[in-house]
């Protein structure tokens, strides 16, 4: 098959060209109308598919409740928002509740079902900092072991590719460390930690931080926290959740042009997504409602941010219409910045010969007019 416009997204340019596809590869690309084209896309823009590294659920469904029927609906209108991978994302809970979540994942991955294809788990918890906690559930908390962090990925055959850790309580970096030597991304987030300790974690293992701003000490002048650790850390990656609620245009556009090649976009989208506002959800254990702006606040108490319903082409469009972000910029945040982040950019992540079919084709209101996932029209 070859599908061709006149602005497609290669080598961080668009050009004429068509791209041909085979076996759910892209076998070549070419000047625009060297070959007959199966599908002429015209003058829209014609982008890598979109990967979504940390994202709880949809429409009911919660990565750690679980249900496969509810996870292979999500898979499969993943692509509606351009969504060609994803790493369902687990909430702290108690241990047997995430040994079977994490093993339900595997077992829908390995039946590989249509739509958007499931990359990985991002375990965010138990191993977090109850100062920092946010919306995740305080009395399933607990001090992470490499022991027991073993049984986890024993259960789901080693799929869980990031985790979200306080650091401070990770006693010699011991978690630390064996993510690293195993090819786990540990990431910083909910965590009380200071610049040091962040210093320290990186220096023994940990890659990147989780939703950058929020969870997560601050930036001070001096004071520097987690935040600040995040931007000196050139060469760290560094998610951000990009819906104009968990953090302001101007920080938005600030982040992306501080971590560029390291900055990516995730939805940290709840089972609450695709519910009309004022919808209520149980949310391990707390009652969350939507607001009219779209977000997801825990209803008592300081009624807090509990997670988004962002998709993920709106929240390209907010990075470059709205916060200003260079489209160059935006769009790896959310394409080959998190393969890079989770060592999949060698197949995934550009419009390029030799890797995986995974393409979006954009209008120009950022609705998406087609995605393709390892070269299957999905729309």
């Amino acid at each position: 098959m070859i599908i061709q416009s006149k602005r497609v997204y290669l080598a961080s340019t668009f050009s004429p060209a068509q791209v041909e596809i085979e076996d759910g590869v892209i076998k070549g690309v070419y000047p625009y109308g060297t070959k007959e084209a199966d599908k002429d896309y015209g003058e829209l823009r014609v982008v890598p598919g979109f990967y979504d590294i940390h994202t709880h659920g949809y429409h009911g469904y919660d990565t750690t409740a679980g249900g496969k029927d509810g996870l292979k609906k999500w898979l499969k209108d993943l692509p509606l928002e351009g969504v060609c991978g994803v790493f369902p994302t687990t909430l702290t809970q108690g241990h047997d509740t995430l040994k079977k979540a994490v093993a339900e994942v595997n077992e829908v991955k390995k039946e590989d079902p249509e739509g958007a294809e499931i990359l990985g788990i991002h375990f965010e918890g138990p191993y977090l900092d109850v100062k920092y906690k946010g919306a995740q559930p305080e009395e399933y908390i607990v001090k992470g072991t490499v022991e027991e962090f073993k049984e986890y990925q024993d259960a789901c055959d080693n799929l869980i590719r990031i985790i979200t850790y306080a650091p401070e309580h990770d006693e010699d970096f011991a978690l630390t460390k064996y993510c690293a030597k195993t090819g786990v991304c540990a990431s910083i987030g909910h965590s009380d930690t200071d610049y040091e300790t962040a210093l320290m974690a990186i220096a023994n293992g940990a890659k990147g931080f989780t939703h950058t701003y929020n969870g997560m000490t601050g930036l001070n002048h001096r004071e520097n926290g987690a935040v600040g650790a995040a931007f000196r850390f050139h060469d760290t990656y560094a998610e951000c959740i990009c819906d104009g609620n968990h953090s302001t245009l101007a920080a938005l556009n600030i982040f992306f042009r501080e971590k560029q090649g390291y900055g990516i976009m995730i939805s940290d989208a709840l089972m609450c997504k695709g519910f009309e506002p004022g919808t209520h959800f149980d949310f391990g254990g707390q009652d969350i409602e939507i607001y009219p702006d779209g977000s997801a606040h825990i209803s008592t108490g300081r009624k807090q941010l509990a997670g988004s319903t962002l998709k993920i082409n709106d929240g390209l469009r907010i990075l470059v219409e709205k916060a200003l972000v260079p489209f160059e910029i935006a769009i790896d945040s959310c394409t080959i910045n998190p393969m890079r982040y989770v060592g999949m950019d060698d197949h995934k992540g550009r419009i390029k010969t030799g890797y995986d079919a995974d393409i979006v084709v954009l209008e120009e209101d950022y609705r998406i007019h087609q995605t393709y996932c390892r070269g299957i029209a999905q729309l």
